[in-house]
């Protein structure tokens, strides 16, 4: 096992990792921005560096930067959260040539699962079920002969793209060459890379996905999360499990998600994600080859350390949990942003008083203060509201009184939107699909 990790990210997720540190006993090495000379991961690492200043570009997106604050220190092993370098495989490439761990998945997988045309052809031929579609669009024509293939409606994807940049529903023939060159542009200034593909439109779809384990040899399916409350692709509301999958199709789903991941010979955590058509019919769409930020529901029912395996895993540890484990009772997340409930748009500033709830099974994952300032540059997350009970209905009467308990004042938030959505009969019923704020 490696002595010393140095966590390439910030937030909450910082915090969560250096826990796990603390767990095994590592030492830590937080980074930070100028921005986040006071934040509470900087607080409660073993060390501290500074990075840069506040852009994402001059810090947390700096590997030369990265690098050397991990040669200064003395670590030996890199974590890199979610969202900024965690799936980038040149990043991981350059972390490995300089003799240090790379705590995530072998780079070759990151870029064959990193791009969703070359995702989907994995997973094909591994027998796992995908949405019927093409390979990167290269001509007009290309696009107008596949929608005679596939029909309409379809929807356009950056082959690299995530968080619906890139992404264009077509219904009318007429309208899919000016839909494709949106799309590309799109997918051009977000992601540098202009290339696309269609795939079949599902019109009220459920969100589904498996948290997988992989030590390069074997594999398992550490059951699946429901993550269909969604505005504008972004999740806001998880669970697990999923209340949308009788025992046998929960059979079926996590039997190929774990073939899908011994056959790519994955090592460490991830998340394969599905579509779950009206007919309960499930195709994959792609996999996150990190820790998901979601990933405290399935700990709660699991009662596992997914961030502990993940170093374990990066250590050379072969998978020791059971092939086969059951969900215990039911958790519920709620995703506390920063921003505005009507307008959606960031509110950052300074959290004059705060309270987080507390009580039998809610665990609140944050980085937050009160007088704490949270900085304009970066993902408005606050807090992560975790509510776990003996099934699903102790675990909403949970969540919802652990919502009432909190209190930010100094900036807007979204919690009276969740309490919209947890009043709503449809998500009490289990009665709901991707686009229920839409009709919110």
């Amino acid at each position: 096992m490696f002595k010393k990790v140095l966590i390439a990210n910030r937030g909450e997720i910082a915090l969560r990792v250096i826990r796990a540190c603390r767990d095994l006993g590592l030492r830590s090495v937080a980074v930070h921005s100028t921005a986040d000379a006071d934040a509470l991961h900087v607080r409660f690492a073993d060390e501290k560096v500074c990075i840069g200043p506040p852009p994402s570009r001059q810090s947390y997106l700096n590997i030369p930067a990265l690098i050397s604050a991990a040669e200064v220190t003395g670590a030996d092993a890199i974590h890199p959260g979610y969202g900024f370098l965690a799936e980038n495989a040149e990043f991981a490439e350059v972390v490995q040539k300089c003799g240090l761990t790379w705590i995530g998945p072998q780079p070759h997988v990151m870029r064959t699962m990193g791009d969703k045309v070359s995702a989907r052809q994995a997973m094909e031929a591994a027998g796992v079920p995908v949405v019927p579609g093409t390979p990167i669009i290269e001509t007009d024509r290309q696009a107008e002969e596949a929608i005679e293939r596939i029909g309409l409606p379809v929807i356009i994807k950056a082959t690299g793209g995530g968080g619906g940049r890139g992404m264009k529903i077509v219904d009318e023939p007429r309208r899919l060459l000016t839909q494709l060159a949106a799309a590309r542009s799109e997918a051009q200034a977000g992601f540098n890379n202009p290339a696309v593909y269609l795939e079949r439109y599902i019109g009220r779809p459920r969100h589904i996905e498996v948290q997988v384990l992989g030590d390069g040899q074997s594999a398992i399916a550490l059951g699946e999360r429901e993550c269909s409350i969604q505005r504008r692709h972004q999740k806001l509301i998880e669970e697990a499990p999923s209340v949308a999958l009788d025992d046998a199709r929960r059979v079926e789903l996590l039997r190929a998600a774990r073939k899908a991941t011994a056959a790519i010979g994955y090592r460490t955590v991830g998340t394969l994600e599905f579509l779950l058509d009206e007919n309960k019919q499930f195709f994959f769409i792609e996999m996150n080859t990190r820790i998901q930020v979601e990933h405290t529901v399935t700990e709660a029912v699991f009662g596992v350390d997914l961030v502990r395996e993940q170093m374990r895993l990066a250590a050379g540890d072969p998978l020791h949990l059971p092939a086969e484990m059951r969900p215990r009772g039911h958790a519920i997340e709620l995703r506390i942003n920063a921003e505005d409930p009507v307008t959606f748009a960031p509110s950052p500033g300074t959290i004059t008083a705060l309270n987080l709830p507390g009580g039998i099974g809610i665990r609140v994952d944050t980085h937050i203060y009160a007088h704490y300032r949270v900085p304009p540059f970066y993902d408005s997350l606050l807090a992560k509201l975790i509510a776990h009970g003996d099934n699903r209905n102790v675990a909403l009467a949970r969540v919802r009184r652990a919502l009432d308990e909190v209190v930010v004042e100094g900036i807007k938030t979204n919690c009276d939107l969740h309490r919209r959505v947890l009043s709503h009969p449809d998500f009490i019923g289990g009665r709901f699909d991707t686009h229920f704020l839409e009709r919110l």
